[in-house]
């Protein structure tokens, strides 16, 4: 006790062995050496207006201005505001203080006993298992919570918002300390960066995980409480509800979910848990080979109808004539909970959750339909499965009608199997699409109308986001155009559109000749496919050269040759043996 001994005993409070850690004024703390002294002594709770009166009475009212020093000695959590034996909320005026009494905080009484408040975290060694890193992750959801109720002035304890965020602070280093050297794979991380989730997202779900594993009463499933770990001020509670809402990552992608309660003011509340797959996952780590869901990569590997496209590029990276963009991202906005609630209250949603859109893409071979499509799967991180529909006849010869409804059904078993929700592509859908042969007609034509008929009735089932592609809209069938919510035209890019593809696909670390000019080359008429063709193999040539300088002539004699070899009409080009 003899940091406690000499805080009382000495005469100069600013020489005593704790006045430096106490970071406030010669006054302040001789106001602390009082309070200590009567504590010590038995009282507990020691009131303001005889301590101020005490202390300061030279004249009738000076004690009055000195009403700033206890405030500010609650404001840095040395001591706590009673009034009849309860902690009382620290936004109290000035004023209300003088009819209420302060005692020594928790802070206070560790620092005169230890002589120091630093806090000393264990060596930073690899996490054995993952309970000892959800230790960890738990003790940090505690701390945001205590900050949370601090703030609020109902906290149990008065440790200062400053020393709770500096502990927060070390334990999250110290966290991320450990996983980057710990060899063994963390399954909490793992699911972390397969979901992409970010840092707020994380705390959700690892406030939700703790409930689950503390089996408390439910503290951390309320809406109001998990936005209160993530918020530090009233506007970023209004901003993170979205996190929270129908359409957000969290919810769409299955990883939490919520039940609608009625509260005993007649409201409705949210509880929120998480999914049951995302659960057992993580609390059973090691039955994860058994329980865990395929990945649909493995899986289109194991058949021979899908190819799974890998996306590189989002929507933002993609050329577009800003029709086509306002289209899409009206697509996208479906996730947008206020978009989603007038949706669900017009009656054209049923879901709480999903995307619905069957769409066309329309116009020449090389205008970016297929890219787009991937690039929109991208920016809704949804994985994505394409079908070349010119193989259906050449691969089932015969069973043409049967196998349509195959496409369908393979991709919903492919899909649960996942558990995930991708995007159909069905690329050159052409044959599925055009106009039905009228008349009785030849065997192939019944074949033909009969398959399209499936077609049409597995579009009109179909649910999630099913995107066509074809050359030709003109011939297009107009029950199937009934069908699509969206008819997408991809035209050839004028020059401004040639433009920005040629900016955007050159070598940026290649080198240019003097006077190169982007320009010259954005006059021909290209597609953004031929302008990628004629860039590679205009690489090809130049790199062979021991100085490989890129020029316009080499450019233009690509281009001449792309638009000589074109097969729609004027001259073919091939080797000459």
């Amino acid at each position: 006790m003899k940091y406690l001994i000499n805080f009382i005993q000495t005469k100069e409070v600013h020489k005593s062995l704790i006045y430096e850690q106490l970071k406030c004024t010669k006054e302040e703390a001789l106001l602390l050496q009082h309070i200590c002294m009567r504590y010590v002594k038995g009282m507990e709770e020691i009131p303001v207006l005889e301590m101020l009166q005490e202390k300061f009475s030279i004249n009738e009212y000076d004690y009055l201005t000195k009403l700033e020093l206890v405030k500010n000695l609650l404001n840095l959590g040395w001591i706590i505001q009673m009034s009849f034996g309860q902690i009382k909320a620290h936004d109290t005026s000035k004023l209300e203080l003088l009819t209420t009494s302060v005692t020594p905080s928790i802070s206070l009484l560790r620092l005169l006993e230890e002589g120091s408040l630093e806090i000393y975290l264990p060596e930073v060694n690899p996490y054995t298992d993952h309970l000892e890193y959800l230790q960890d992750q738990f003790d940090m959801v505690s701390l945001l919570h205590n900050i949370a109720t601090f703030k609020q002035g109902y906290a149990d304890n008065s440790l200062s918002i400053g020393r709770l965020k500096n502990k927060l602070s070390l334990l999250t280093s110290r966290i991320d300390e450990r996983v980057k050297i710990t060899q063994t794979p963390i399954d909490v991380e793992e699911f972390f960066k397969e979901k992409e989730l970010d840092e707020k997202e994380k705390r959700i779900f690892l406030a939700l995980l703790k409930e689950e594993y503390s089996g408390g009463e439910g503290l951390f499933r309320d809406m109001n409480t998990l936005i209160e770990l993530i918020s530090f001020d009233e506007y970023e509670k209004i901003k993170n509800r979205a996190l929270l809402e129908d359409g957000s990552r969290l919810l769409s992608e299955e990883i939490i979910d919520y039940e609608e309660i009625l509260n005993m003011f007649g409201g409705v509340s949210r509880s929120f848990y998480l999914e049951d797959d995302v659960l057992q996952r993580i609390i059973h780590p090691k039955k994860k080979k058994k329980v865990a869901k395929l990945k649909l990569g493995e899986l289109v590997e194991e058949q021979d109808l899908f190819e799974y496209l890998k996306p590189n590029t989002t929507l933002d990276d993609v050329v577009l004539h800003p029709k086509t963009r306002e289209t899409l991202e009206n697509v996208v906005k479906q996730v947008d909970k206020g978009v989603f609630k007038k949706l669900k209250e017009w009656g054209i949603k049923d879901k709480r959750k999903g995307i619905d859109a069957r769409i066309i893409f329309y116009g020449a071979a090389g205008t970016g339909k297929t890219m787009t499509a991937v690039s929109l799967a991208k920016t809704l991180k949804r994985p994505i499965l394409s079908f070349d529909c010119s193989k259906i006849l050449s691969m089932y010869v015969g069973e043409s009608e049967k196998n349509v409804r195959k496409i369908f059904d393979d991709f919903k078993e492919l899909s649960k199997k996942a558990k995930v929700d991708p995007i159909l592509l069905l690329n050159e859908a052409d044959q599925f699409l055009s106009a039905r042969s009228e008349g009785a007609g030849s065997s192939a034509d019944k074949m033909h109308n009969q398959m399209q008929n499936i077609f049409l009735e597995q579009i009109e089932k179909f649910e999630g986001i099913l995107i066509a592609t074809t050359n030709l809209l003109g011939n297009i069938d107009k029950a199937f155009s009934r069908r699509f919510n969206y008819k997408i035209e991809f035209k050839k890019p004028g020059k401004k559109q040639r433009l920005r593809l040629w900016q955007f696909m050159l070598p940026e670390n290649a080198d240019y000749e003097e006077g190169f000019a982007i320009e010259t080359l954005a006059k021909h008429e290209l597609t953004g496919g031929q302008i990628n063709l004629i860039i590679k193999n205009t690489a090809y040539k130049v790199a062979v050269r021991d100085e490989s300088v890129f020029g316009n002539k080499d450019f233009l004699e690509e281009i001449e040759k792309e638009l000589g070899s074109s097969f729609d009409g004027a001259k073919s080009m091939g080797f000459k043996v």
